[in-house]
C-alpha cells in the first residue's frame, strides 16, 4: 500500500508568493506543483486578484480546476470559466467606509474589481495601479466606480504607508466591511466577514477536502485566515513581518522558488534538475 501523501490540497497565494516579481512562474516551481500533482495533491490559487486577471495565469499552468479569487469574494470555476460562487460590496456600504476613512486620513484615491468572470477594474483620478503590468480602466469621477457590481475597493493613500492606512481603515470602519492588505500599495476593502479562509473552505468543501489536509503558502497578512484555517502554513522569506509571526514555516523567497523546495521536501521530488 502507497504510503499516504503529506498533504492533499496545496493553497497558494499568487503575488510575492507562486509569482515572481515579473507576474512569471518558473519552470521549477510548476515542476513541483506537477510532482505534487502526479503524488495526488490538488493545487488550488488562492488570490486578492479578481477572478478576470487569473485566467490567463491559470492557462500558463495548465489548470482547469477551481481558484479562490478577491480575496475570497470569488470562487472561480476555470474548466467552464465561471463564478461557483461570488458576493459583491453593496455601494452605499463602501461610500460610508470611504467617507470614515477619509475623515480620518484626508483623501484616499481608489479603485474597484468588478463582479463577474469580464469585470474590469476602474480607477478614479489619482490612483496608481501597484501591478502595472494588471489592466485597468480609468474613470473620470468616483461615481462613475460604482457603474457595476464590485467585489472590492482599493485603497491608496499620498503620504501615509500601507501598515498605517490599514490600521486607520480598520479602527473606523467596523462590520461595514473587511479590510485588507495584500501587497505594496494594496490595502482593501471586501464584504464583512469574507477572507481567504472563507473561500478556502468553501473550495475545499467542494473538492472534499479538509483544513487537515491543506498546507498553505502566502506573504501579507491577507494570508493570515488561510494560515489558521491550514494545517501548516508557509510564510515567503519576503513576507509581511505578521504574516511571519503566525506562520508554522517560514521558506525562501518568491524569486527563489521558496514553494517548489517546500514541495520538494513534501512530495520526495528530484532535486537533481535544480541544485541549490
Amino acid at each position: 500500500m502507497a504510503a499516504p501523501i503529506a498533504y492533499s490540497l496545496i493553497a497558494t497565494d499568487l503575488d510575492g508568493t507562486l509569482l515572481r516579481g515579473d507576474d512569471t512562474l518558473s519552470d521549477r516551481s510548476l515542476a513541483a506543483l506537477a510532482q505534487a500533482a502526479v503524488a495526488g495533491a490538488q493545487h488550488l490559487v488562492v488570490t486578492g486578484r479578481p477572478a478576470p486577471r487569473v485566467r490567463p495565469l491559470l492557462d500558463l499552468m495548465g489548470s482547469r480546476g477551481l481558484a479562490v479569487c478577491g480575496q475570497g469574494a470569488q470562487l472561480y470555476d476555470a474548466g467552464r470559466d465561471r463564478l461557483l460562487w461570488s458576493i459583491t460590496l453593496e455601494r452605499d456600504l463602501a461610500e460610508t467606509a470611504l467617507g470614515k476613512i477619509e475623515a480620518e486620513v484626508g483623501q484616499v484615491y481608489a479603485a474597484v474589481d468588478q463582479d463577474g468572470v469580464d469585470g474590469l477594474t476602474l480607477i478614479e483620478p489619482g490612483y496608481l495601479m501597484p501591478h502595472p503590468t494588471l489592466p485597468a480602466v480609468r474613470v473620470r469621477h468616483r461615481d462613475d466606480l460604482w457603474c457595476e457590481p464590485i467585489s472590492k475597493v482599493l485603497l491608496r493613500h499620498p503620504t501615509l504607508s500601507d501598515d498605517e492606512l490599514a490600521a486607520t481603515a480598520r479602527a473606523v470602519v467596523g462590520s461595514l466591511a473587511t479590510v485588507t492588505m495584500s501587497g505594496p500599495g494594496t490595502v482593501e476593502l471586501q464584504p464583512c466577514g469574507i477572507t481567504k479562509a472563507t473561500g478556502l473552505a468553501l473550495a475545499a468543501e467542494h473538492l472534499g477536502l479538509g483544513p487537515h489536509e491543506t498546507i498553505a503558502f502566502g506573504d501579507m497578512p491577507n494570508d493570515i485566515p488561510m494560515f489558521d484555517w491550514a494545517a501548516h502554513g508557509v510564510a515567503m522569506a519576503n513576507a509581511h513581518p505578521e504574516l511571519k509571526a503566525v506562520a508554522d514555516e517560514v521558506t525562501l523567497s518568491n524569486e527563489d522558488d521558496g514553494i517548489a523546495v517546500v514541495l520538494e521536501r513534501l512530495f520526495a521530488c528530484s532535486l537533481a534538475e535544480f541544485p541549490y
